[in-house]
């Protein structure tokens, strides 16, 4: 291309906003010169980005965006998102707050918000350890952790009485972020658990112990602890509620999120009456939203009537990045940062801390 000449890409108006985002990257990343210029239109409406010596930012690309289209629009809302939320400060709580993630419906997001939480706080600069009992072992994977049948695991601290410190491994990805991984042997835990003595509250003696052990090594306490459960209400997860003063519940915004959601309260009440009556359920979080369907936004204002407080503002939506992140043993939060995935789970970690 001469440089009289213009170059001109149209994005259709059915176009997604990741694909948008893809579109503006290439031109973004390697410069414009000085006479080129990038046409966007969306829905018969475009806006011309121009370069003068250095490539312009995406911010300020994004900020030039007419939002008189629905994509643009969206672009521009994500822009400030993502302004106000990246290196966010977030307040540490007076004393270590010990969450369950739970639910007994499968497939719901708990793993993946388990790990995504557990790195925004920790990026926020706050000391956050995952426990991982769950015997598929997948929030280790997303955290990048070892959890081979071979590696000490919160299977030999639950059975064994192994100390906590010995198995809890740094994320390689993220600072002030560390994981008591699951192995494959997890999976007969449930029956041995059975024989040993006080089998409901062995997960809650090991942490408390792991916190003594800290403060006499000089190491800051824990601000967060999250604890990822499998879905069923075994023993695992029993151990979970003993341990914990919080239970957050991901709820996938379909209609047999809301059957499974009864049934875990039930459960939960028996809990809270027989082995840890300090239990409460403080969070709620909308998963796998989809804007475009009724349904979605029925099952939202559903669970919003009936809990009010403990509902997150945040909601997060159904997401491409979100789901491959695990493939590359990361959390959303590195895997792609800027992603609406990432900044929704930021905005539930900002509230969950602010709460």
């Amino acid at each position: 291309m001469s440089s009289s000449e213009t170059s001109t890409q149209r994005i259709p108006p059915f176009v997604s906003l990741g694909s948008a985002r893809a579109f503006l990257a290439p031109a973004i990343a390697h410069g414009i010169s000085s006479k080129q210029t990038v046409s966007v239109a969306s829905a018969g409406v475009s806006a011309s980005v121009s370069r003068e010596t250095h490539a312009p930012s995406i911010s300020n690309v994004l900020d030039s965006i007419d939002d008189s289209s629905p994509i643009a629009r969206e672009l521009a809302h994500e822009n400030k998102r993502r302004e106000r939320l990246l290196g966010r400060e977030l307040p540490k709580p007076e004393k270590t707050r010990i969450f369950t993630v739970s639910n007994q419906k499968g497939g719901v997001g708990k793993t993946t918000t388990t790990v995504n939480i557990a790195a925004a706080l920790a990026a926020a600069g706050l000391n956050v350890l995952v426990i991982d009992i769950d015997p598929q072992g997948n929030a280790s994977t997303a955290l990048g952790i070892e959890h081979h049948a071979e590696v000490d695991s919160i299977y030999d601290v639950l059975i064994n009485d192994v100390p906590l410190q010995d198995v809890v491994a740094p994320c390689p990805d993220i600072a002030n972020l560390i994981c008591a991984p699951a192995t494959i042997h997890l999976a007969g835990a449930e029956i041995e658990l059975v024989s040993l003595v006080a089998r409901e509250q062995r997960l809650r003696r090991a942490i408390d112990v792991y916190a003594k052990v800290r403060a006499k090594n000089g190491e800051e306490r824990l601000d967060y602890i999250f604890i990822d459960c499998p879905p069923s209400l075994g023993l695992l997860t029993v151990n979970a509620f003993c341990a914990a003063g919080e239970v957050l519940i991901p709820i996938q915004c379909e209609y047999y999120a809301l059957e499974g959601l009864s049934q875990l309260l039930k459960n939960i009440e028996m809990i809270q009456k027989h082995l840890n009556a300090d239990l409460v359920v403080s969070t709620i979080l909308l998963t796998m939203y989809d804007g475009r369907t009724n349904l979605a936004a029925q099952v939202a204002a559903e669970v919003r009537e009936h809990f009010p407080e403990q509902v997150l503002g945040a909601v997060v939506p159904r997401s491409v990045r979100i789901s491959e992140a695990p493939s590359y043993q990361q959390t959303v939060m590195t895997y792609d940062p800027s992603s609406s995935g990432a900044l929704s789970y930021l905005e539930a970690a900002a509230e969950i801390a602010e709460r």
